[in-house]
Formats: C-alpha cells, structure tokens, sequence
C-alpha cells in the first residue's frame, strides 16, 4: 500500500508538471494579445447615399440594350444610420434606380459608375449596400481600384431575392511584400493609402434578359481601419511636387 501511495504521488507530481508545460506552450504571451487590434480603429462610414442626381451613371453595349439611371424616393425600412451621423442631419431620402431594356437575350453585362473615382479613406475591410435587386439570378461585383491604380473586381453575390437586402464583400489583405494582391498601402509612402470605387458591373443571366429589369440601390458603406490616418506624423513632408 505505501509503494502504490508512494507511486500514486509520483504520478500525480509528474501529470501536473506536464499540465504546467502544455498551458506554457499553448498560452498566448500576454506581451503579444491585442496588438492587432491595438494597432486597428474600425470605423463604419458612408461612402455615398445616392442622394446626388447625375453623380452616377451607367453604361451597357448598344447591342444588347440601354440603361437609364436616376434618383426615386424611398429606401429600405430597417436599414440602421450610423450612430455618429444620427444627429448630423445628413440628408438621406432618396435612391439610385436603373432600369435595362434589353434588345436580344445573351451573356450581356451593364455597369454603374460614379463619374469620378471615389477615395475611401483608411484601409478598407468590407464594403456594403442594399440592393433591391427582384429575384433575377444576375450577378453583382464590385469595382475597385487599389493604390498602384490596378482595378479588380469583386464577386458581392446573386440578385435572387425579394425585396431590400444588404449585401456585403470583403477586401481581401494585400501580400506581405506590399506589392501583390489588392494594395492599399505601400510602406514607402504612410501619407497615401486607401482605395477607389469605380462602380459596379451586373452580369445578366442570358435565360432572364429579355424585357425590363429593374434594380435600386442605397447607402453604399464601407467598414474602414482608421488607426494609420489618425496617427500620421504631422511634420512629414509632402511628395506632390
């Protein structure tokens, strides 16, 4: 009895030793948590409400039909306002409505642009908007352009739905070496950062374009880290010239 008490002992000392050591192992430094999220300030901001008439614009091959776009009053029922804009008076009322009378049924595309590039301030994480888009398996993409001014598209999803909804992408990280991928921010110049929205392409479903088709959009946000934009060096030199 005292061997198995005494070898009863030894286990449990040694059981706890090794406990000791995986809680080391696997145990984040405490040195190291938050200093992702020290080093971001995500904020969500408005881009554009749409609320300008003429500011955007669309576009589709005279050979497959003609767009017209314009401004309509109303907007989805429980969209949410930023809270930091709730007291600031904005004006949001209306939407951006475009409608596409097709001439002939094919793989056929048309694009919503502003009629200049817009800057979207910080390094962007997501961009968002509702969409009424009437259930047609057309599909949305988004249209960016990054800090070397390479434009990429982004795949927001299918228009297959009743109703408002929003819809979300996110901005995929740029490589480590801060020159593949979608690039925001070039580690020579902290002074310059940011992307562009240059519009939106709806690629039709050639078995539903034919007739009209409708889609409305509103309130086009995006989900920003401010951290670097907010912590630049007030002294810097400016590269302009």
């Amino acid at each position: 009895m005292k061997r198995l008490a005494i070898l009863a002992l030894f286990l449990f000392i040694i059981g706890g030793l090794f406990a000791q050591q995986r809680e080391e192992v696997g145990s984040p430094n405490p040195e190291m948590i938050g200093i992702d999220s020290a080093q971001q300030m995500l904020k969500e901001v408005s881009i554009d409400k749409f609320e300008y008439d003429g500011f955007w614009r669309s576009t589709m091959s005279n050979d497959d039909g003609y767009p017209t776009t314009r401004l309509f009053y109303g907007g989805p029922a429980d969209k949410q306002p930023i809270p930091e804009e709730e007291d600031m008076n904005i004006r949001d009322e209306y939407v951006l409505g475009t409608r596409i009378d097709f001439l002939r049924r094919s793989y056929s595309s048309f694009t919503i642009y502003p009629v200049r590039p817009i800057p979207v301030e910080g390094i962007t994480k997501t961009v968002s908007m509702w969409i009424a888009g009437r259930n047609f398996n057309h599909e949305i993409k988004l249209l960016i352009q990054d800090f070397f001014g390479r434009n990429y598209e982004l795949y927001m999803g299918k228009l297959n739905f009743q109703g408002w909804k929003k819809v979300t992408v996110a901005i995929p990280p740029q490589a480590e070496d801060g020159i593949h991928g979608v690039v925001q921010r070039n580690y020579h110049y902290n002074n310059q950062m940011g992307l562009k929205i240059m519009g939106f392409r709806i690629d039709c479903d050639p078995m539903e374009a034919y007739g009209s088709y409708y889609i409305y959009f509103d309130d086009l946000r995006a989900v920003t880290d401010l951290f670097a934009e907010n912590n630049r060096d007030e002294d810097d030199m400016v590269d302009g010239w």
